[in-house]
């Protein structure tokens, strides 16, 4: 279909706007004096903004074109994101807080610094670093991807796609490096007041400009496409992977770098707290969403490309100004998120690759300029994967969230487990991607969402492996290993007493 000329001005003039908003959120010197100050905004963020934050690097793009798209081919399974979204905020709540106690107190901006102090290992914080960061690249070429579609309906016939998407790319890499964390900060609240006005515009009017309101859309469903309603108890895709998909998805939500580095942001582990009860908010939007995708079903001709199921959906049914506006939020939802993964990979590199392995004597300065300018390394390796392999990019991000949720003993378990050893922990973090990687690879996962099989191999190491290394470590001990059982512990007691 051709584009629409004013949809495409609405789109191009709001990402425009954004990044200048992104650049000028970066014009005090200081945000560039540290890595700490770049990459978590000093640790000074309050609960509202770690909110925007957190939910802006989130619920990306790929969240809203995917669930839809899922929607529209699989029906009722594009639901799992309910669940796992809840479970992984309600998780969180019992341990962010005190990784972000540990990581406040020691100075630590990534998982894999945390790992290193924990465990005294380096071989282990670049085991992680590099997870995160091989896992991060094929994310970050989703939310290229989504921008590349938005633009691709919205412009048909007036531009070059590729030229616009490459563009818009560097200029978020240019603000990133520049501006650090609060660019994407403060352009999340645009992007996030969008999402929902947006979001809730098109499921309060799609249903009825088609079906005449929600009740006579859902009877057509009924009638239509009963289908869609159920999720089937079989195949390789049923209820057992449904269950399994979301809790594995929700232990892994916060082991991604750029999740973490919102975390660290929060000035205060209460924010932490407050987040993990009001972040589920935005699943009432996931819910709504999920309906867009069986409206397109229903409306668009049959053989329509799912991946352009809620882009189609707009177009047919809009005008040039509301067009223009959904295109520009889905866009926005695919650049700002794309900043803060780029903040988080290039954390992981600049620290726990190259200064811990290759270059221990960095100074200050250095570094930090070395973590800034692994932003256009970062972003450009993602747009020339996302050209190069286009087709490979849902399945590598699921893959990476079966990848991802591989480091979560080492990180989540070790905050509770004082005598977690380091070679049990590296070992079972070893066994689970070579496990999750040979389920993926040969396609016997009967059922089963990869990552669990992975994650339930690792766990069994380390809990056989374990008593083997843990005389060694009852007697080792650090500053983090201390502060966690001994100092946090007595603090914890005292605020109980109190009470």
């Amino acid at each position: 279909m051709q584009g629409n000329l004013t949809a495409l001005s609405i789109t191009i003039f709001v990402i425009l706007t954004v990044v200048l908003i992104g650049f000028l959120a970066g014009r005090d010197k200081a945000v560039r004096s540290s890595v700490e100050e770049w990459s978590v905004g000093g640790r000074r963020f309050g609960g509202l903004l770690v909110w925007f934050l957190v939910g802006a690097d989130l619920y990306t793009a790929y969240t809203f074109l995917g669930l839809t798209s899922t929607a529209y081919t699989a029906g009722s399974l594009a639901f799992f994101a309910i669940p796992y979204s809840v479970l992984a905020f309600f998780i969180s709540y019992f341990f962010l807080p005190k990784l972000w106690k540990v990581a406040n107190h020691h100075k630590l901006t990534t998982l894999a610094d945390y790992a290193r102090e924990r465990f005294d290992s380096k071989l282990l914080s670049a085991l992680i670093a590099i997870v995160g960061v091989l896992m991060l690249i094929p994310y970050i070429c989703l939310q290229l991807s989504g921008i590349q579609d938005t633009l691709q309906v919205a412009g048909t016939g007036f531009i070059n796609v590729k030229v616009v998407v490459i563009t818009s790319f560097l200029l978020v890499a240019l603000y990133t490096f520049f501006s650090g964390i609060k660019g994407p900060t403060y352009t999340a609240i645009i992007k996030d007041v969008l999402v929902w006005a947006i979001m809730l515009f098109m499921v309060v009017s799609l249903p009825i400009i088609h079906f005449g309101g929600w009740n006579p859309m859902v009877d057509h469903i009924v009638k239509e496409a009963p289908q869609l309603l159920t999720i089937p108890n079989s195949g390789p895709k049923g209820i057992p992977w449904f269950i399994t998909a979301s809790l594995v998805s929700s232990l892994a939500l916060f082991m991604w770098a750029h999740a973490a580095t919102g975390v660290f942001t929060a000035k205060s582990s209460d924010a932490l707290r407050k987040n993990a009860m009001f972040l589920p908010l935005y699943n009432i939007v996931l819910i709504l969403v999920v309906f867009l995708g069986f409206i397109a079903f229903l409306v668009l001709p049959k053989g329509t490309d799912p991946r352009f199921a809620l882009l189609s959906l707009i177009q047919t049914s809009y005008g040039g100004v509301a067009q223009g506006l959904a295109y520009s939020t889905i866009a926005l939802a695919s650049l700002i998120p794309c900043s803060i993964m780029a903040i988080g990979a290039s954390n992981l590199f600049a620290n726990n690759i190259y200064r811990d392995l290759i270059n221990p004597e960095v100074k200050g300065p250095r570094l930090t300029m070395i973590t800034r300018g692994m932003v256009f390394v970062v972003i450009g390796l993602a747009l020339l994967f996302g050209l190069v392999f286009p087709t490979a990019l849902v399945s590598l991000q699921l893959l990476g969230v079966s990848g991802m949720v591989q480091i979560f003993p080492a990180i989540v378990i070790s905050l509770f487990w004082r005598n977690q050893t380091r070679e049990a922990t590296i070992i079972g973090l070893i066994v689970g991607l070579a496990v999750t990687f040979t389920v993926y690879s040969t396609g016997t996962s009967f059922g089963i969402y990869e990552g669990f099989w992975g994650l339930s191999a690792n766990f069994l190491t380390v809990f056989v492996l374990n008593p083997l290394f843990v005389k060694k470590s009852k007697n080792a001990s650090n500053p983090v290993k201390d502060y966690l059982f001994n100092e946090l512990a007595k603090e914890t007691a005292s605020v109980r007493k109190g009470a």
